[in-house]
């Protein structure tokens, strides 16, 4: 079972990402996909993330290579999060065939976080339309795949497709 959980920036998705996996009551591997790269903002936030997972989650950090990692997994992953993955890579041109087909081969449940893009302000440059418009494709490659997907919005969440979210 797939689940996409969509949400801008500090909308609660990854605090419900991790509340879903936890109600599963197995193991959980924590997929993370970003790379705080010495910014201090940014490592506190991964660090308030990581304070708040139990401590036996297994992580598994990754670039590029998510694809390659989440294929060979099992029980219940975490993926937190598409947009920081697809950020690493260059021009943003992420093989999303070979992703999609690497959350189907998962052996157990897949949760994955991504950001809802395109509901703010629009990017005044070139890079920034870029990075929206791939994510954007890319978050409705995943959504079609999904049995789930939900929407995160102040900590509220809508489910827009399959499921029942309580």
């Amino acid at each position: 079972m797939i689940t996409l959980v969509l949400g801008g920036a500090r909308s609660g998705k990854s605090a419900v990402a991790e509340a879903l996996v936890a109600r599963s009551g197995r193991s959980v591997t924590y997929v993370a996909t970003a790379d705080p790269d010495h910014d201090p903002e940014f490592l506190s936030r991964v660090a308030q993330h990581r304070q708040r997972r139990p401590s036996d989650w297994v992580t598994v950090e990754c670039g590029v290579e998510l694809a390659a990692v989440v294929a060979e997994l099992g029980g219940v992953v975490l993926i937190d999060s598409l947009g920081a993955w697809l950020a690493r890579w260059p021009d943003f041109a992420a093989n999303v065939a070979t992703l999609l087909e690497a959350l189907e081969r998962v052996r157990g449940d897949v949760v994955v976080v991504s950001d809802e893009v395109g509901l703010g302000v629009h990017p005044t440059s070139e890079v920034g339309r870029a990075y929206r418009d791939a994510l954007g494709t890319l978050n409705q490659s995943v959504g079609d795949r999904a049995d789930t997907v939900l929407l995160v919005v102040a900590g509220q969440v809508l489910a827009l497709k399959g499921g029942h979210h309580s």
